[in-house]
């Protein structure tokens, strides 16, 4: 994956973001299924940005981007912890 296809994904979660938000405004769905679907976009997200700062660390390095691969849920959303 290089970097417009991250790019891409970044835009499409986002999307799918304001529409479950809009839908539940319009009460077309249930808090609990809003939630759910939330958190996994979170963490999609979260993969996401670390994803593309990996690759262009690597490129501000002189390495080559290349895919280093997505990180697991546990790690990308651990670091804080």
């Amino acid at each position: 994956m290089d970097e417009k296809d991250i790019l891409e994904r970044i835009d499409e979660y986002v999307g799918e973001e304001q529409r479950l938000r809009d839908r539940y405004r319009r009460d077309e769905l249930g808090r609990e299924e809003e939630h759910r679907r939330l958190a996994e976009l979170e963490v999609a997200l979260d993969q996401c940005w670390d994803l593309l700062r990996r690759r262009r660390a690597r490129q501000e390095a002189g390495d080559d981007p290349g895919d280093p691969g997505v990180r697991p849920p546990d790690e990308v959303e651990g670091y804080l912890q």
